[in-house]
């Protein structure tokens, strides 16, 4: 079992500063754009963009969200986030 953090950022932020390289690493967190989640195959139609925000999706295993929740909810340009359970076959 898998949980998507769906991650709301000010606009113009980079998401590539959402974890750091140690946490991707060693929990193998996957961070997308939600076009780009879209294209692995993800709903995204329920997922609405406010005005001046840019949302991210960051997948990972559910052992490893605590960690993964800090992160995020220590990061200055996230504006909110929710997380969704998924099942990748």
């Amino acid at each position: 079992m898998h949980v998507a953090f769906v991650v709301h950022m000010v606009k113009g932020a980079d998401a590539d500063t959402l974890l750091s390289d140690e946490t991707k690493r060693e929990t193998q967190a996957v961070v997308m754009s939600l076009e780009d989640a879209g294209k692995m195959g993800f709903s995204t139609s329920g997922i609405t963009t406010k005005p001046g925000q840019e949302v991210n999706i960051i997948v990972v295993a559910r052992r490893d969200a605590p960690w993964i929740r800090r992160q995020i909810e220590a990061h200055e340009q996230v504006a909110g986030f929710h997380e969704v359970d998924v099942n990748l076959a």
